[in-house]
């Protein structure tokens, strides 16, 4: 019986963490959003080599704090820097020319990146309602210092 209460609070336990997980979308797919239901968007800008991008992305995205306010006041967007996909922003496509498939490191950076100025990583960027740039949060942020940049908008 005892094994049986273990694995039953083993899998709810599992439940209520995969629960706790911010739902990331495209910048595409949250700009239409943002045509059906005005809401910012949040955007974390990372690379596959960038340790604290990685912190972040394990603890910070996965406090249940965090998860809750960014799940409900933004469209919550996951942007590689240098990933190869297209990005539609105020009529412009932006592309990476440069990515080579099966290329990694820091040599390709995407279009999208270069025209937001992004100078390193992790950077958090926060859209308003109508797709603008209104605040940008560079660096590695504890829960407590992401919700505080984010609620002093």
């Amino acid at each position: 019986m005892k094994k049986i209460l273990l694995i039953l609070f083993v899998a709810l336990g599992t439940m209520a963490t995969q629960a706790q997980e911010i739902k990331w979308m495209s910048m595409d797919e949250a700009l239409t959003a943002q045509k059906k239901e005005a809401k910012p968007i949040f955007m974390d800008v990372y690379t596959d080599w960038c340790g604290p991008c990685k912190i972040l992305d394990k603890h910070t995205f996965h406090d249940p704090a965090v998860v809750e306010y960014i799940s409900k006041n933004y469209y919550a967007v996951k942007f590689n820097a240098e990933g190869n996909f297209d990005v539609n922003y105020k009529g412009k496509k932006y592309t990476n020319p440069n990515f080579v498939e099966g290329r990694k490191g820091r040599n390709s950076v995407h279009q999208f990146a270069r025209e937001l100025s992004i100078r390193s990583y992790p950077t958090m960027m926060v859209f308003d309602k109508k797709g603008q740039i209104i605040n940008t949060i560079v660096g590695l942020q504890t829960p407590d210092q992401l919700l505080t940049a984010l609620k002093e908008e």
